[in-house]
């Protein structure tokens, strides 16, 4: 197919009749409601079983994981300008899930790209950055599992982001199975405090959707509309620094053509110089942070869509032993991980944090935030607050994995790149052990 502007309208009119579609069955079915499947999964998956891949049934391109490279870029564009500068509050609490988040991240990269490179590729056939794609989809979601196709898709190895995107579909589905099951356990054997059956939770956190009494407003307007509307000029800034980092990933490789950043990488960098500069000209004023994030959102639900839309099931079908083999024994590490140090490392409120990490670990940010509400469904844990200041300091990690790891790969450095994650997060631990914080609880 010959792609132009117009195809370009027929694959989002699609994916966007598919997330309605999707955002009706969440609201009606209950045993979605139960597993909490968001919208954009059951979009992608739909498309994916009906469009070319499977049926052929939707008219869809072979553009839509470009989609998902250009949606991770605008995704990181917002990122400079959503996040807040810490206040220097939280203490020991937030010290606590910060190097037990931060270890565990870095311990499941250096578990994936060992597996890949000790294991999986001296029997199978696969690339040694294989084992990469569990703690990219893992970790990281289909947001970070995009990222890194893109930026392996740079180096020649395109089948990435079809087992990175597996990956993350995957860890969605076992956060939320494997998560309600360990709920209902730790109910019957006392470790929850704050328990919240299912029935009982809010219908806004069951359905999706917000009764009007608790609706808030999207943002608000720095423009009258007569000069410029304030959603185009959020968007223009967004879209701004996009191709700054497009420019500055050209400008690299053109300089230092062994040195292939990934352009959400370097869209996250300009996001932050033009922040800085708005702010010197006192301009950041006008940038509206709820818009942003509203912005940030729909970007992500069109890239989970598009992303599980572009799995190409005949790579994921040539791979399915070695990587069946890689997501086991990454949910086995992540889940001995998650409750193991977690019952030693948090001083109150071991089981609930440790739920919720179990759901950011292996499926997303609002999967983990889902099961929290049912184990705390008062937010009497603080797990929501402490991670909130802790995640300033573990994203610039969490974008270097991601940017770093493909040059390290691809480039026979492999091992270092495993080893400095091992250090660096059993570096963690034994500082978390000598300020008197991994004990048992």
């Amino acid at each position: 197919m010959t792609f132009t502007p117009w195809t370009l309208l027929i694959d989002t009119g699609i994916i966007s009749l598919l997330l309605l579609l999707g955002k009706l069955l969440r609201s009606k079915v209950r045993i979605i409601q139960r597993f909490f499947i968001p919208p954009s999964l059951l979009a992608g998956l739909i498309a994916l079983l009906l469009g070319p891949e499977v049926l052929g049934w939707l008219p869809l391109s072979g553009n839509m994981g470009t989609y998902a490279g250009i949606l991770i870029a605008l995704v990181f564009s917002c990122i400079p300008f959503t996040s807040q500068r810490s206040s220097g509050s939280g203490g020991s609490r937030v010290g606590r899930m910060w190097a037990y988040s931060q270890a565990g991240m870095l311990l499941q990269w250096a578990l994936g790209g060992a597996l890949g490179l000790w294991v999986l590729s001296l029997i199978w056939p696969v690339d040694g950055a294989f084992g990469l794609s569990m703690p990219a989809g893992f970790c990281g979601g289909h947001g970070t599992a995009a990222a890194l196709g893109e930026s392996f898709a740079s180096y020649g190895v395109e089948e990435m982001q079809s087992l990175a995107m597996t990956s993350a579909t995957v860890g969605i589905i076992a956060s939320v199975v494997i998560g309600m099951w360990l709920i209902s356990w730790g109910a019957a054997h006392g470790k929850t405090k704050y328990i919240c059956a299912f029935e009982k939770l809010s219908p806004e956190l069951r359905t999706g959707i917000l009764p009007p009494d608790k609706r808030k407003s999207m943002g608000m307007a720095s423009f009258s509309a007569i000069s410029l509307d304030s959603m185009t000029f959020n968007f223009a800034v967004i879209a701004m620094v996009a191709l700054g980092g497009w420019g500055l990933a050209k400008l690299i490789a053109l300089a230092w053509p062994a040195l292939m950043l990934p352009v959400f990488s370097c869209a996250f960098i300009v996001g932050i110089l033009v922040r800085w500069l708005m702010g010197l000209i006192k301009a950041e004023e006008h940038i509206s942070k709820p818009i942003l994030g509203h912005l940030s959102g729909a970007f992500t639900d069109y890239l989970v869509a598009f992303g599980v839309a572009s799995i190409r099931l005949q790579i994921v079908g040539r791979y399915v032993v070695p990587l069946l083999i890689l997501l086991v024994l990454g949910l086995l590490f992540t889940l001995f991980y998650v409750f193991w140090v977690g019952s030693r490392i948090h001083k109150t409120d071991s089981f609930e944090k440790s739920i919720f990490t179990w759901g950011w670990f292996t499926g997303t940010m609002a999967m983990g935030i889902a099961l929290l509400r049912i184990t705390d469904p008062d937010s009497r844990s603080g797990c929501l607050d402490d991670y909130a200041y802790a995640y300033l300091y573990i994203a610039p990690v969490e974008i270097a994995l991601v940017s770093l790891s493909p040059l390290a790969f691809c480039h026979g450095l492999g091992w270092l790149f495993v080893g400095l994650c091992v250090l660096a997060g059993a570096g963690i631990l034994v500082f978390s052990a000598a300020r008197g914080w991994l004990k048992k609880s």
